[in-house]
């Protein structure tokens, strides 16, 4: 597993914190916002993008994600998740869940309480465990591979 200490821990905490204005809820009034931590210590916030058609939304996880891989970053070690809530913590959905498992399943997903240091801290794989990954695909494309050089 990565490892992460407790000041990049706050400091992505405060980074995501610092976020949140740029959220542009105008229906759930919800914002929410995350700092991803890639592997070379570059750090790529998000913010949640809601849209009149909801399904066009997009989370604050996946915004970061997406700038980070269009940026050329491929390896992630942290994520701090944060919202307005102010005692509890805001957990990323199923579909950031499945996003962020594409990208390795030690990732560590910090879930950040907006009014104080309280955290939580777990792995992808904690939070979606027996996920679909890359890894499933491997025996399939052997499969096709082996059935077109037949």
């Amino acid at each position: 597993m990565m490892m992460i200490t407790k000041e990049e821990i706050l400091n992505l905490i405060q980074i995501a914190r610092n976020s949140l204005v740029y959220s542009y809820c105008p229906y759930s009034h919800f914002p929410v916002a995350c700092a991803l931590l890639c592997h070379d210590d570059t750090i790529y916030t998000g913010c949640n993008v809601e849209n009149a058609a909801y399904f066009g939304s997009i989370c604050a996880e996946r915004t970061a994600i997406v700038k980070a891989v269009s940026s050329g970053h491929r390896k992630f070690r942290a994520i701090a998740i944060t919202s307005n809530l102010m005692n509890d913590i805001c957990a990323p959905c199923g579909n950031c869940r499945q996003f962020m498992v594409e990208f390795g399943k030690d990732l560590i997903v910090i879930l950040a309480n907006h009014n104080n240091d309280e955290y939580k801290q777990y792995t992808i794989n904690d939070l979606l465990p027996h996920s679909f990954g890359p890894e499933n695909l491997t025996d399939y494309y052997k499969l096709i591979a082996k059935s077109s050089s037949s």
